[in-house]
């Protein structure tokens, strides 16, 4: 069996979110977090037979990367989060995938408000375990890596 070695990324990172087409979207890496988070807002829940659905829009108007496409999904579960004001809150879980490097991961996000906040995006410990290292000295480290395959590409040619 071969053991995976957790690769190494920095204390903010850009990812992509394939299933969103939301692609090298800022990040901060909290590991102080347990569940990740994504900015968004219009959020509304409903039942669409017999499942638990949410609709909303990924980041805002205000946001370079905002597309004003609704995006709808299975609930997968509701949890008690305290943000970073300290404050708990009831929030609505969803599954999506996560790219970073050249890996995609399944994560879960809590749908949040983030707009007072300087990073649409926040991964904590549970997309970060057995997957990554975080190095506080460092940014975006896969992202830095990519534009450097890309270049070498680009000389090659």
């Amino acid at each position: 069996m071969k053991i995976k070695k957790p690769r190494t990324i920095g204390r903010v990172e850009k990812i992509d979110f394939p299933d969103f087409n939301l692609l090298e979207i800022d990040a901060k890496i909290d590991t102080g977090a347990y569940t990740s988070a994504i900015h968004c807002h219009d959020i509304v829940s409903y039942k669409e037979d017999e499942q638990e659905m949410v609709s909303f829009k990924l980041l805002d108007p205000s946001h370079p990367a905002y597309n004003h496409k609704e995006i709808k999904l299975p609930v997968k579960a509701r949890r008690n989060i305290k943000n970073s004001f300290g404050q708990v809150q009831k929030r609505i879980i969803v599954q999506a995938r996560m790219r970073i490097y050249d890996k995609t991961y399944k994560v879960e996000l809590s749908l949040a408000d983030r707009s007072k906040l300087e990073y649409p995006v926040l991964l904590g410990r549970k997309a970060l375990y057995n997957r990554f290292i975080v190095d506080v000295s460092q940014k975006n480290m896969a992202y830095n890596l990519k534009q450097h395959s890309i270049n070498n590409e680009k000389a090659t040619k």
